[in-house]
């Protein structure tokens, strides 16, 4: 079992954050991920968003780790369920793998929650537990795949920015559109008159 941390913070406020973590995929960065499927979406009592989704992934296994494995396809089935807490200010995201689980475990658990000292800027905190069963040199591998998982992280963050960017492009379209719409009936009753 190999596990591995990381952590990031974000210059954005954590509402910023946590819509485009829910609208990260897909992404340009992270290509491998080719499908999302809401499952279930419900509020509880306190007013949490629980969120189960249904993640379709093309798994970038070393061909080295494929040949160990046995395995020659990688197309893999995440699950993820997330849970919104609007009140305490976090996301948290827990997301295993449910195929190949007879080889290999992946559970990783992100947290997004407003800097302690800025809320202007949301910290990322992650954690992967990486298993490797049933195969020789499975300590190799999960080393791999803790790089791997590494290298990633590191396109998510910059899909998360890409999703903002997108976001706030869209803000700035509508709002210029609205006051466009705005001055269109004034002008008009400028031009009567």
């Amino acid at each position: 079992m190999k596990i591995w941390t990381s952590e990031h913070v974000f210059n954005h406020p954590w509402e910023t954050v946590t819509k485009a973590a829910m609208q990260k995929y897909p992404n340009p960065m992270n290509p491998s991920v080719f499908g999302v499927d809401v499952l279930d979406r419900a509020v509880d009592a306190q007013g949490r968003l629980h969120s189960k989704r249904l993640l379709s992934t093309e798994w970038g296994l070393p061909s080295i780790v494929k040949s160990i494995i046995g395995i020659a396809r990688t197309c893999t089935y995440i699950q993820e369920h997330s849970v919104v807490d609007p009140d305490k200010k976090t996301l948290e995201l827990q997301s295993s793998n449910i195929t190949f689980t007879n080889l290999v475990s992946v559970d990783e658990r992100l947290i997004y929650k407003p800097h302690p000292e800025d809320p202007e800027r949301t910290v990322l905190t992650q954690e992967a537990i990486i298993s490797v069963k049933g195969v020789s040199l499975s300590s190799y591998l999960e080393g791999v795949m803790a790089s791997s998982m590494s290298s990633n992280a590191g396109k998510g963050r910059e899909a998360m920015e890409w999703v903002i960017r997108r976001l706030n492009a869209e803000i700035e379209e509508l709002a210029a559109t609205a006051r466009v719409t705005m001055r269109t009936p004034l002008a008009a009753a400028v031009t009567e008159q």
